[in-house]
């Protein structure tokens, strides 16, 4: 598991109709984006130091791509010169 602060740390729910809880990753303490990470939950505010188990998942923070960097949803094939061909 690793993570970067600003992706979101979701303990899914654990019983049928239980909601997953949702915190943002404050600050990773870990090495290299592991465990344990500063979290703040969405539902109360509340500020915790977490070691999440099984039942967690990390969901990235969407980056910003960089200056002339292709968009996912652009897939128009390129030619050549790199230069996008119309469709």
């Amino acid at each position: 598991m690793r993570a970067k602060p600003g992706d979101q740390l979701v303990i899914k729910g654990h019983r049928v109709g239980q909601r997953d809880r949702h915190a943002e990753i404050l600050e990773v303490r870990g090495e290299r984006g592991g465990p344990p990470y500063e979290v703040r939950w969405s539902e109360d505010g509340h500020e915790a130091v977490v070691w999440p188990g099984s039942d967690a998942v990390i969901e990235h923070k969407r980056r910003k791509p960089a200056p002339g960097a292709s968009q996912l949803g652009d897939r128009r094939p390129v030619g050549r010169s790199g230069a996008k061909l119309s469709p």
